[in-house]
């Protein structure tokens, strides 16, 4: 079993807490946009009430570790390493519960190129477990609002894992999709699933609007997330997200291995023998 201590190490070492790459300007500028409701940093989240600039600061001291100071406006920003470990071992728990009432799961993620690994590994052992991994309205178009205007995607499943793509731009089943934040292919997967009688998924394990979009829906969602995404934070403190994890959630894929390891010896999930 991979020890907690170990994995602090880990988690300094690889950036993945402690100083990361995202910077103090990239997370303000975030709290900016979601203090002015700003759909682009709500990834499908409605807060319940207006959350001001200085509160989602407060928040995130909080839950991440980052500096609660407002005058610290540049250099690295911080996540607090026992912060991640302790949503870690969160995350863990609500696996093994779901996994033990062998209950349907979705995973998603909009960070393919980084996490796609991360959640195939967990996703392999819940369907271990006896878990139905879904993978509704999949090729099925979505209209996502980017920086360049509105493009559409295919929602495609890889190894389980959800995730869209720009049509023509890979072939089906590839590893590489799109980096988006939207909430939609959420919503249409869960919307599917719905039209289709179910089941319904008990549990969406994801990042961005993955997580956030699930649990606007009265979905149960679970994901990571780093400084600048303080939805899922907010969605945490107001009861609409069960866990979210503070980490940087676009280092190296290979990165995340140690956490795949760790969560499924904690969760007690099959494969956790197969990691070296």
């Amino acid at each position: 079993m991979l020890s907690t201590g170990a994995l602090r190490a880990h988690l300094l070492a690889a950036r993945l807490a402690g100083p990361v790459a995202t910077s103090r300007e990239e997370s303000l500028r975030s709290y900016r946009l979601f203090a002015a409701g700003d759909p682009r940093v709500l990834l499908g989240l409605d807060p319940e009430r207006r959350w001001g600039e200085g509160e989602l600061l407060g928040l995130m001291a909080q839950k991440c570790g980052v500096s609660a100071d407002p005058t610290h406006v540049s250099g690295p920003d911080v996540i607090d390493p026992e912060r991640t470990l302790t949503a870690l071992q969160a995350f863990a728990e609500r696996l093994r519960a779901v996994a033990a009432a062998r209950a349907p799961v979705l995973f998603g993620t909009g960070h393919p190129h980084r996490l796609l690994g991360f959640y195939a590994s967990l996703a392999r052992a819940m369907s271990a477990a006896g878990c139905d991994v879904l993978t509704p309205a999949q090729g099925v178009r979505v209209d996502i609002a980017t920086r360049f205007g509105v493009r559409t995607h295919s929602l495609d499943y890889v190894r389980g894992v959800a995730l869209v793509r720009e049509p023509g731009a890979r072939p089906p089943a590839s590893a590489t999709g799109a980096h988006t934040h939207s909430p939609l292919p959420v919503r249409i997967a869960l919307g599917a699933l719905a039209e289709g009688g179910g089941p319904l998924p008990e549990l969406v394990v994801g990042d961005h609007g993955w997580v956030c979009g699930a649990g606007q829906l009265g979905v149960e969602a679970i994901g990571l997330a780093d400084t600048d995404d303080p939805a899922l934070f907010v969605g945490e403190a107001e009861g609409r997200v069960s866990v979210a994890v503070p980490l940087d959630d676009a280092v190296r894929a290979d990165y995340y291995r140690p956490l795949t390891r760790y969560l499924l010896d904690r969760a007690r999930l099959p494969g956790a023998q197969e990691w070296p």
